[in-house]
Order: structure tokens, then sequence, then C-alpha cells
């Protein structure tokens, strides 16, 4: 069974910097993407980023590109977001998900199939 588990969410200062982690397990091989989202109370959940776990190609959406990274670590089967610059827009419950590969018009994953528990950012200003 595929499992995604978040860590790494907090409080922090507008400005300041987070990192967050999305170990997965259960996979057979690594023909797989994991994306990144947020979900803000009262809005709707927005695709941030994606990473392709195969060959490490990442994509992202404007509003983080630049002040967010998608990294991996193969052998600790953890993909990574770090996050700088913070700003209070940014408070949301953070989800990463498991698809089939990445969509890079879209830069999420295509055809999820596992969600994570989230984790929660909160940006004080």
């Amino acid at each position: 069974e595929v499992q995604l588990v978040e860590s790494g969410g907090g409080l922090v200062q507008a400005g300041g910097s987070l990192r967050l982690s999305c170990a997965a397990s259960g996979f057979t091989s690594s023909d797989y993407a994991i994306g990144w989202f947020r979900q803000a109370p009262g809005l709707e959940r927005e695709v941030m980023s994606c990473i392709s776990v195969s060959d490490g190609r990442t994509y992202y959406g404007d509003a983080v590109k630049g002040r967010f990274t998608v990294s991996l670590d193969n052998a600790k089967n953890t993909v990574y977001l770090q996050m700088n610059n913070l700003k209070p827009d940014d408070t949301a419950a953070y989800y990463c998900a498991a698809g089939e590969y990445c969509s890079g018009a879209y830069y999420t994953p295509v055809r999820i199939y596992s969600w994570g528990q989230g984790t929660q950012v909160t940006v004080s200003s």
C-alpha cells in the first residue's frame, strides 16, 4: 500500500523559511510523481509544484516559483519542499500527493492515487 506522510510544518514569521518533507512508502518502482498542494481556509486547493521521481524533473506554479524548491532524496524515499521568504498568504494546510507523472503544463501530478494527511504552515506578519 502506498503511503505518504508529510512533516515539517509550523509557525514562522514572514520572511522566514520552512522545509516540508513527504516520506513515501509502498512504491514498487520510481515511475511516479509527487505534487505539493496547499489549501487555505475558505479557498480551493492549489497545486504548487510537481517532481518526477524517475528523473528528478521539477515544475512550479507562478505563485511559488523562485521562492519554493522541491527536491528528492531517493535513498530516503522522501520529497522535500523548501519554502523561503514566506508570506502570510502562504498560510495553509500543505499536502503531498502521488500520481503517475507530472503534467508539465499544469505542474501537477496526473491521475493521483494517494494523498498525505497534510501539515499546517502558519506565517505570521
